[in-house]
């Protein structure tokens, strides 16, 4: 529910005052005793969804001209004509959307002043980074809930459909500026950390679980950032607070730019391009779902006459958008099947080792490693395989050969095969 006092301009009264009536509207009128060019001033409650329908009429009536509107945020109005025009609107369409006025400045309250965007992103840059080199789930959940991206992620796609130029560009610009200070931050703290020697000498950053799994993105990551970008907009149209979305949000961005820095600074370029392209698709993925949402449930700016341009550039941004992630899609699709393929393989090859191994009695299988080629990048293929057996006795005189043609049937290709004999004792 909202609160809607307004302003009245000279000579304007009896028009708004009749447009309230007509719709059965509870209100309350106060005569200005100012010197201002204002006759009255008038308050009522609204529904949610008559905030844009109510205020549009009022603009027809004078009022934007010279007057001024105020919207408040109310718990509860006890009247039953106030139910009834509920009840009515209920009916009507969506009942929780907010009006485009309201809408457009929730946007720009969500935008931080540079300066304090700048100095989240950068702490949250750098606690993501630390999180993801402890393997710590929690601490990488923690640099996402001070990340402030969700006002920039919705801000453009918001001054998009109500055709507000500056609160586009400035959304854009500070996504691009974020995701660039997110990566940069990163990669001076991983130099940092890894010139001093806080991480030992030998660690190899792709081995860590929060960092691996950011490494080759697949389909189901574009889910993840299209989910993201409707919830975050959803909350924004339905007025309800942001800040759980926003670490939604902050998901799909801050970790992945700083596996991005972590990798530069380990100098790990296939790491590198797999978490840029996640990074990237989940940037694109959240403007074209937000983008997508308002489009459907449709804002447009209120002057008929700059809906057509609105509604042009909304079709050309979300075409730009369309055509991007699906172009990354590709590189996400490869990844998937590559995946899946490396899978398969590696499966079929571990079975055909403990295969050769269950005809051999002097030998017992321990274990099976498979390093393959480009891991972090498409088409990945087995290299080698390395088998460790237990002998109790005499090693298997052809062992090795055996293995050697089992590997490189299951693998399609020559692969080489190193047989690793630990000498077993059985007591008792």
């Amino acid at each position: 529910m909202r609160l809607v006092q307004v302003a009245i301009p000279e000579g304007n009264r009896d028009a708004v005052l009749e447009i309230l009536d007509d719709r059965g509207i509870d209100y309350v009128v106060s005569d200005e005793t100012s010197d201002r060019d204002y006759e009255a001033t008038v308050t009522f409650p609204l529904p949610i969804s008559a905030v844009e329908e109510v205020l549009t009429s009022l603009r027809g009536a004078g009022v934007a001209k010279n007057g001024y509107t105020i919207i408040t945020e109310v718990e509860t109005v006890v009247s039953k004509r106030f139910e009834e025009l509920s009840e009515e609107y209920a009916e009507e369409g969506d009942e929780d959307r907010i009006a485009r006025e309201e809408l457009q400045a929730k946007a720009q309250g969500l935008s931080s002043s540079t300066p304090n965007y700048v100095t989240l992103t950068l702490v949250s840059a750098i606690v993501a980074t630390a999180g993801l080199l402890l393997d710590s789930p929690a601490t990488v959940v923690g640099s996402m809930v001070i990340a402030p991206l969700i006002g920039p992620a919705l801000s453009a796609s918001v001054g998009t459909v109500v055709d507000d130029d500056e609160l586009f560009k400035r959304g854009v610009k500070l996504q691009f500026l974020g995701v660039v200070l997110s990566v940069v931050a990163a990669t001076l703290f991983a130099v940092a950390v890894r010139t001093i020697g806080v991480v030992p000498p030998t660690l190899d950053p792709t081995t860590i679980g929060e960092i691996e799994e950011r490494l080759a993105p697949n389909v189901l990551s574009l889910a993840v950032a299209l989910g993201a970008g409707v919830a975050g907009i959803v909350s924004l149209t339905a007025g309800v607070s942001t800040a759980l979305v926003g670490v939604m949000i902050a998901v799909a961005l801050i970790p992945p730019a700083a596996t991005i820095g972590i990798a530069i600074a380990w100098q790990l370029p296939g790491a590198a391009i797999g978490s840029s392209v996640l990074t990237l698709v989940n940037l694109l993925s959240i403007n074209l779902a937000a983008l997508a949402v308002l489009w459907y449930q449709g804002y447009h700016p209120e002057p008929i006459f700059r809906r057509a341009d609105a509604r042009s550039a909304t079709i050309k941004r979300l075409v730009v958008l369309v055509g991007a992630v699906a172009l990354l899609s590709v590189f996400l699709g490869g990844v998937t099947y590559s995946s899946y393929t490396s899978a398969t393989t590696e499966q079929d090859i571990r079975g055909a080792v403990g295969g050769v191994l269950e005809d051999t009695e002097e030998a017992t299988l321990l274990d099976v490693s498979i390093h393959t080629t480009n891991e972090y990048v498409l088409f990945s293929e087995p290299r080698r395989v390395v088998v460790t057996v237990g002998v109790t006795g005499d090693r298997p005189p052809d062992l090795a050969e055996r293995l050697d043609r089992a590997v490189d049937r299951m693998a399609g290709q020559d692969v080489g095969v190193q047989v690793r004999y630990v000498e077993t004792e059985t007591v008792g």
